[in-house]
């Protein structure tokens, strides 16, 4: 029986990998197009970048379960980190998806439940003071250059609401525990899902100021990191770039996404790119092909081994 369950499971998934897949096509194709024209030895600085991402990624969780005395290699941590983003594109469930993948595999590797939500928590919370941090150095840059129209600074005033907000909520739930919500809030998708898992974060690792500072440079360096992949994109297009110009780039088109209501920022974020790429002088052709080709290693490249890693995940749990 659990064999039949596990095949449900595991068809639903590849279904869905097929449907997105189908759904942005263009993008594939895009992406396709655009490695069949790049110079494979920046391709290959571009991998390595985006390698970088993960082992951040993984060592801000690694910080929080060290702390908590459930230690775990980084050798492991790192398979965890793509199948969280294969989750979060695949299953967004109001952007839930991948941090509920998080816990449980945390957990199956061996880690207390407690001390997986609060590596949970704690990037959240790093994530968001990064995404803060820098969303006002770009402001900062694009005032320098002076492209700082109000649009903009309404739009980065806008996320900043939404960067305080969501780390708060969390808190909130955190110290509300089990106590019941109004029947309006517990409608509310991410308030329902956060409920359900932050209570049983420790509250001594929440309060830890060095850890939560270690974790917001581990979230940091996965921004910056990102910014010299675009700007290697472009390189390995032919569009040689200032590393400025990538963050600002990076940076808004990362804004535009997380204030846009669809899971990945799908089409937002090229969008916001290509725009803030154009805006600062790269021509709007190679300001798209490299957004999109930022797009292939960040996103459309770590599906397949996500998919392998849920379906090796899964096989596990059913056996």
């Amino acid at each position: 029986m659990s064999g039949r369950i596990s095949g449900w499971v595991l068809g639903i998934l590849s279904v869905g990998v097929l449907a997105f897949g189908v759904l942005h096509f263009s993008d594939l194709e895009s992406f396709g197009q655009m490695l069949r024209q790049a110079q494979p030895l920046w391709l290959l600085a571009a991998v390595g970048l985006q390698v970088i991402t993960y082992m951040s990624v993984s060592l801000g969780w690694k910080l929080v379960l060290d702390k908590a005395g459930s230690p775990l290699g980084l050798t492991r941590l790192i398979p965890v980190a793509i199948s969280k983003l294969f989750a979060d594109a695949i299953i967004p469930a109001a952007g839930m998806g991948g941090n509920v993948v998080l816990v449980d595999r945390l957990v199956k590797l061996g880690g207390p439940r407690g001390a997986a939500v609060a590596a949970l928590l704690i990037t959240m919370i790093g994530y968001y003071a990064a995404f803060a941090i820098f969303a006002l150095l770009m402001l900062l840059m694009l005032w320098l250059h002076g492209k700082a129209t109000p649009l903009l600074v309404g739009i980065v005033t806008a996320f900043l609401l939404v960067a305080l907000a969501i780390p708060s909520l969390a808190l909130w739930l955190r110290r509300r525990g089990s106590h019941p919500l109004s029947p309006f809030l517990e409608h509310i998708p991410i308030v329902h899902s956060l409920l359900h898992v932050v209570g049983e974060a420790p509250a001594k690792l929440l309060a830890d100021r060095s850890l939560l500072a270690g974790v917001a440079a581990c979230n940091a360096t996965i921004f910056l990191v990102d910014a010299a992949t675009l700007q290697v994109c472009l390189f390995a297009l032919g569009h040689p770039t200032g590393y400025s110009t990538a963050f600002i780039a990076l940076m808004g088109a990362s804004i535009l996404a997380a204030l846009a209501p669809i899971p990945m920022g799908l089409g937002s974020f090229e969008a916001g790119s290509t725009a803030m790429l154009s805006l600062l002088g790269i021509p709007v052709p190679a300001a798209l092909a490299g957004t999109l080709l930022l797009r292939g290693f960040t996103l459309w490249l770590p599906l397949l081994p996500g998919l392998m890693l849920m379906r090796g995940s899964f096989r596990q749990n059913f056996r």
